[in-house]
């Protein structure tokens, strides 16, 4: 099995701003020790990341999610997050029926429920209620219950139905950005400053004599941003600790690993020539069981029960980032989920993860079919083998767990 070896390096922030990669004891920094970061795509939304009806366990409710975020927090998964949607009645249909927990109320609800791992909000900045000022209080409130281990995942929104469910039409792409980047130095100027702080720029945000406390521990939360685009990825160098990445030929392991090494060193070198240092999370959807068989047997029986509903890419987008992703195989491609498909058994799917890793992905951001069942199998078939390839530096707690779930078997 390939080896990985691995250095770690610090997220330097613009114009001497401190983020939580610049203290060495924050959890992000304790994150990025690990060769490969490991997160979870929790499934807050019905029909989670797939839309085949195939029985299963996944479901939207926050007690199975809390339940997965534990999980992963004792097999020492370094973060979690979700999506964010404002959809119409029936959302993207089929199993995709809307019905969907809040990304913000959810991680915020599991900050005092956990003790390592960290928590990132996915939230549109620019709609409705958010204020700079309102996220810069609630954010530093959730740095502190969490001890630093609170993120957001800034995005803008793509989708014209849920800018217009605000009362007004979307905006147009790069815009989005030129405003989400104002919304940020904001909220940085508000978790830095120790007098009152005024603005007025170019959008409707207005502050006469702001302040904010506590300030967080580690300069700011944990900053994330989802982007393929020429405008998200400047904005997502100049912000950004984590840059959540699409395979840009598609879901397919054997097209996207030739793509991917010049788009995460496009990434990565938009932020160095900011003089800054950022990470590429990447989806997989992982399909994984003993044998070969067992494995696309699994992975036939959920595409054989594809929705021919349900679909992320109904109502109208302008990502940038999942353009072309819609073709003859569309309904396998929904039915599987994920920005790239990592299926096989378990030493195969850690070979994928190496190749993933020596095309520039710094982590990857795990989702399944069945979430439950399928993490438990992961957790006691592939993590140790990652251990074994150099890919992931056991957690002491974390191992102790597996240790201990393995002697119940």
């Amino acid at each position: 099995m390939t080896i990985i070896t691995h250095r770690p390096g610090a997220l330097v922030g613009l114009d001497g701003f401190r983020g939580p990669a610049d203290w060495p004891e924050s959890p992000l920094s304790q994150a990025l020790t690990q060769p490969l970061l490991l997160g979870l795509f929790l499934p807050i939304q019905a029909g989670g990341w797939s839309a085949s009806t195939l029985p299963r366990t996944t479901s939207w409710h926050f007690d199975y999610n809390r339940d997965l975020v534990l999980t992963a927090e004792n097999l020492g998964f370094d973060l979690v997050f979700a999506l964010s949607q404002w959809l119409p009645k029936g959302g993207y249909g089929g199993v995709f029926t809307g019905e969907a927990l809040d990304s913000f109320m959810t991680t915020a609800a599991l900050t005092s429920l956990t003790w390592r791992i960290i928590l990132v909000s996915t939230i549109h900045v620019l709609y409705g209620p958010w204020h700079p000022l309102h996220l810069a209080k609630y954010g530093a409130t959730l740095d502190h219950i969490s001890n630093g281990r609170w993120g957001i995942n800034v995005v803008t929104g793509h989708r014209a139905a849920e800018h217009e469910a605000f009362g007004w039409s979307r905006i147009d792409h790069d815009r989005r950005y030129e405003l989400a980047a104002e919304f940020l130095e904001v909220l940085q100027r508000l978790w830095r400053e120790t007098e009152n702080y005024s603005f007025a720029g170019q959008s409707s945000w207005k502050l006469n004599d702001a302040f904010v406390t506590p300030k967080p521990r580690y300069g700011r939360p944990v900053l994330v941003n989802a982007t393929g685009s020429d405008a998200g990825i400047a904005f997502a160098a100049r912000y950004s600790d984590i840059v959540f990445i699409t395979s840009p030929a598609g879901s397919s392991f054997a097209s996207a690993i030739p793509a991917l090494p010049a788009h995460t060193a496009r990434v990565k070198q938009a932020a160095r020539d900011l003089g800054r240092e950022v990470r590429t999370l990447l989806n997989p959807m992982v399909i994984c069981r003993e044998t070969e068989r067992e494995t696309w047997a699994y992975h036939d029986a959920i595409v054989a029960h594809a929705d021919p509903i349900g679909d992320f890419h109904r109502l109208d987008s302008d990502a940038h980032a999942w353009r072309g992703r819609v073709g003859v195989d569309a309904p396998k491609r929904r039915a599987i989920g994920g920005n790239i498909e990592v299926i096989g058994t378990p030493e195969q799917v850690v070979e994928q993860f190496v190749q993933l890793k020596q095309a520039g992905v710094d982590g990857l951001q795990l989702s399944f079919y069945d979430f439950k069942p399928d993490l438990d199998f992961f957790g006691r078939r592939v993590l140790p083998l990652m251990e074994q390839a150099g890919l992931r530096t056991p957690v002491v707690e974390a191992a102790a767990h597996r240790a201990a779930a393995q002697a119940v078997e």
